[in-house]
């Protein structure tokens, strides 16, 4: 009895790990990158870097963002429309910080985020 419910956890942790393992489109290649798709990567990295990785699913203080908006949902369950990647990032969420941009900067933002 105490192993087949060794062997039922077993096999309950390996379909959620599955099931967190799908493909994501893969991001685009930097030498592809529009010149407002370039400053939006700066703009990561001076502002996003320390808590977010850029190209994988794997947390850090931060989800991972890689495909953040080519899928249906975003961590919190909210699809990833413009209008909410900009009040997160402008506003904040949960233990996010608000970040100061100006439209220009954040338009070259989501246009980095697109890439990924």
């Amino acid at each position: 009895m105490r192993l087949r419910l060794i062997a039922a956890g077993v096999a309950f942790a390996a379909g959620l790990l599955a099931a967190g393992c799908h493909d994501l489109p893969p991001s685009k290649p930097a030498s592809e990158w529009t010149a407002s798709e370039a400053h939006g990567a700066e703009i990561f990295q001076e502002n996003c870097i320390r808590c977010h990785y850029p190209t994988s699913t794997w947390a850090k203080q931060g989800p991972g963002l890689q495909a953040i908006t080519k899928v249906k949902a975003m961590p919190s369950g909210a699809p990833p429309t413009d209008e909410r990647l900009s009040a997160t990032i402008l506003h904040g969420r949960g233990m996010m910080p608000s970040t100061s941009l100006s439209d220009g900067e954040l338009g070259d933002l989501l246009a980095y985020l697109r890439t990924l």
